[in-house]
């Protein structure tokens, strides 16, 4: 075949940017790696990497630093290590209880954040976006320099529609069909990407990528606090369905005669292993927040009889319906995020007896139930993970601006067609 130079060019150009890609993404998920390294990891050869080194520290987005002695003749190899405040972005974490934001750096080092509780009947779209508005003034006028975002990551809890944002349905917010990504676009004034997503598919992403199933290709991440969600890894990549409405997993009915869910139907998993359902086992306030579950906690592991029936009870439901799933799915690793990695320690032996009971040999043989080792803030993490996919995807496009410490419109405009 005969290619025109215009082709070659084009070609060239391509591989160029992918192979950009390859060692921003191995740095960023993996941190400082020696040339050695990096050529094992990518598949590129020295001349390769040592070229497109050379491209990347002239950008700022990573520096090569001196290793420590490993006591072995020889110089040590250098290592390259991404600088984290080459590239920044916003996340964004929608709580039923709490909001947060956090300046993320490349590498994944958190380098602001804010946490704050808020009313649950506070809950507007409006109301909302405002709150996160002030939050992430609070910390971006925390750096000094302020450093231009290369896009916006948000978790929320409820079901998300990737492509626009759009909050189809958010049961424990009372949100139906609300426009959160335009909404964020419009009263953030950003011409960067925002990117919205349900707060356990990036929690599954942020244990996947940065907590304790680093290197688990089939993982199911369960999540609970008022609600109750599920991210799902399959074979390396998040498995999120048709449009981004997968993982509902609060919402499969476990108990015909149970309770109503918000979402309207009666006997949804939610309603027997939520904190709503373990405040009022406990004989406390079901609209009670994270400090009422810390107390009942503080409880159970004196012993208070009430606290713990309660949790042995939620326990058993937990297990329940970790079964079915466990038999459905056939994940290697499941990770407790949020209440449920908290309240682990006290009922990890109860949901093992469960699966065990209820989950088929061959899958319960393969699976190992832990917690997670991000806590509440594996959302917010995963947040930023997916605002950082734009970069990761072509570095090329904003390496050249970064001097400058802005973008043009141009290249926001190809960073929000990497999204799309």
């Amino acid at each position: 075949m005969t290619f025109a130079r215009d082709d070659l060019g084009l070609r060239s150009e391509t591989i160029r940017r992918a192979n950009l890609s390859a060692i921003v993404r191995q740095l960023h998920g993996d941190g400082p790696l020696s040339r050695s390294e990096l050529v094992a990891r990518t598949g590129l050869t020295r001349s390769a990497i040592r070229g497109h080194l050379g491209e990347l520290v002239a950008g700022g987005a990573v520096s090569e630093r001196r290793a420590a002695p490993l006591g072995t003749p020889g110089r040590p190899s250098p290592l390259v290590c991404p600088e984290p405040e080459s590239a920044v972005v916003l996340a964004l974490d929608i709580e039923v209880d709490s909001l947060a934001a956090a300046i993320i750096g490349l590498g994944g080092d958190v380098l602001e954040h804010i946490r704050v509780d808020r009313p649950r009947g506070h809950s507007s779209l409006a109301a909302i976006v405002d709150d996160l508005a002030v939050l992430a003034e609070t910390v971006r006028s925390r750096r000094t320099p302020r450093l231009p975002e290369v896009g916006i990551g948000v978790a929320v809890v409820g079901v998300v529609r990737r492509a626009d944002g759009l909050v189809s349905t958010a049961p424990n917010l009372g949100w139906v069909d609300e426009p959160l990504g335009d909404r964020i676009q419009a009263v953030f004034g950003t011409d960067v990407p925002v990117s919205v997503a349900n707060e356990a598919d990036l929690g599954a992403l942020a244990e996947a990528r940065r907590g304790v199933a680093i290197g688990v290709d089939h993982l199911l991440y369960v999540s609970g606090e008022v609600g109750v969600g599920g991210g799902l890894i399959v074979d390396g990549q998040p498995f999120t369905g048709v449009a981004g409405y997968g993982g509902e997993i609060g919402h499969i009915l476990v108990r015909p005669d149970g309770l109503t869910c918000r979402c309207g139907a009666v006997g949804c998993w939610e309603t027997e292993i939520g904190a709503v359902s373990l405040l009022r086992r406990a004989g406390r306030s079901p609209r009670g927040g994270r400090a009422d579950v810390d107390a009942l906690l503080d409880d159970a592991e004196a012993g208070v009889p009430i606290a713990v029936a309660a949790l042995e009870e939620t326990g058993r439901w937990l297990g329940r319906g970790l079964a079915g799933l466990v038999n459905v799915l056939n994940p290697r690793l499941v990770v407790f995020g949020g209440l449920f990695g908290r309240i682990h320690p006290f009922v990890a032996s109860l949901v093992d007896a469960e699966l065990d009971r209820s989950t088929l040999a061959a899958p319960r043989r393969l699976v190992r139930v832990v917690a997670g080792s991000l806590g509440a803030e594996a959302p917010l993490r995963g947040a930023a993970e997916l605002a950082f996919e734009p970069l990761l995807a072509d570095p090329a496009l904003w390496m050249p601006l970064r001097g400058a410490g802005v973008m043009s419109r141009s290249a926001k405009l190809a960073l929000r067609r990497v999204v799309a």
